[in-house]
């Protein structure tokens, strides 16, 4: 085997119990000490832990517990506040808040670290060989995992930021690769590429864990409608400077942050409508 693995059953294959790692092997039970280090919550007796896997790689072993619990939905009439969350490349994230506030996760770094791989990729697509190949396989892997800690570490500032009962508002961004075909081909890699989907999925099983909710609404207009006025023109959004200025009252502002508004307000009309029908 390339990569060896192996499942184990928890309770007959492996255990955790008063701080050792006890695991079943052909030459008998084997105990090891373990430190949870910052993992002490999935130790409260309120996890379920499954089958794990072990993994042998780079000269070590690697064992991956998936952890179970049961966590109770949010209902409506305890939401405190709303939260809208436009999510793009220019800023990972801009979310919009119940006072007002606006937070900006700058994408800066992040376009520039997705150029370089976009030349490596190039370079290396270009020579065909072997070697080039197998270099480009791992690229992409290492790409995919820094994408994944960039969504996990965006998401969990969010959920830590805006606490318990809140509503996080995204949009709806299911085909945005068929969506943005028109967009210009030096600046389509960055625009359909991002794990939008990975990002909505993270925020909506960190928001369940601590107390808060996700939904999606539909991303029309939410960059060229007026937050303050309600008009809605294609001309009110500059995408090469990513400003808003209405043209019926002047209202101006990034146009990241107006997409935020209109989720947040768009969140508001959501809590209205499901209480009035409660």
């Amino acid at each position: 085997f390339k990569k060896p693995e192996y499942d184990l059953v928890w309770n007959r294959d492996y255990s955790i119990v008063q701080g050792l790692f006890s695991v079943n092997t052909l030459e008998g039970r084997i105990k090891v000490p373990f430190e949870p280090k910052g993992m002490e919550q999935y130790f409260d007796g309120s996890w379920t832990f499954g089958t794990a896997k072990l993994v042998y790689k780079h000269n070590k072993f690697f064992l991956h517990i998936p952890m179970t619990k049961t966590i109770p939905t949010v209902d409506e009439h305890n939401i405190r506040q709303v939260v809208g969350v436009d999510v793009g490349v220019n800023f990972l994230a801009a979310a919009y808040d119940s006072q007002g506030k606006t937070t900006f996760f700058n994408g800066r770094k992040i376009k520039h670290m997705r150029a370089k791989y976009k030349r490596m990729r190039k370079t290396l697509q270009q020579k065909g060989t072997a070697s080039a190949r197998r270099k480009l396989k791992t690229i992409g892997q290492r790409e995919n995992r820094w994408m994944t800690d960039v969504n996990h570490a965006v998401t969990k500032a969010l959920v830590r930021q805006y606490g318990e009962r809140t509503l996080f508002v995204l949009e709806d961004l299911t085909g945005i690769r068929e969506k943005t075909e028109r967009v210009r081909i030096h600046d389509r890699y960055e625009t359909v590429s991002w794990a939008f989907y990975q990002f909505r999925q993270m925020l909506e099983y960190k928001a369940r864990l601590h107390g808060s909710k996700v939904i999606v609404v539909a991303p029309h207009y939410t960059s060229l409608t007026c937050p303050k006025c309600g008009h809605t023109e294609k001309a009110n959004r500059n995408k090469r400077t990513h400003t808003f200025c209405c043209r019926t009252c002047g209202y101006t502002s990034n146009d990241d942050r107006i997409g935020a508004m209109n989720l947040q307000r768009k969140g508001i009309e959501y809590i209205v409508e499901g209480t009035t029908q409660a």
